[in-house]
């Protein structure tokens, strides 16, 4: 269940929001991240999320921990995220949820 759900939200925000934007977002509002909703990754995490998807290949080589959201992080990333392609993302993000719980 856990591949599905993280190649609908990956392919959902990947394809419509940078992950610059993502990052820019966090970083200007650290009040709306707190525990339980970012973390970072421990390395067996990483090297998970590097085998789910290929186009982060990459990231096999950055030696710090990426972060990942929580379902309540990525709903609060939407309350930042501006334009017509976050709120589609936004979309998104809900309706997996609602899937997955289904």
């Amino acid at each position: 269940m856990f591949n599905n759900a993280a190649k609908i939200i990956k392919s959902a925000i990947g394809s419509s929001v940078e992950n610059k934007r993502i990052n820019e977002a966090v970083k200007n509002n650290p009040e709306k991240f707190p525990e339980g909703y970012i973390f970072q990754l421990s390395k067996f995490e990483k090297d998970e999320v590097i085998k789910i998807f290929d186009n982060l290949k990459k990231l096999k080589y950055n030696p710090l921990p990426p972060y990942a959201f929580t379902e309540r992080g990525l709903y609060m990333l939407a309350t930042i995220l501006k334009g017509e392609q976050a709120v589609q993302t936004t979309l998104c993000i809900i309706e997996t949820f609602v899937k997955i719980r289904g």
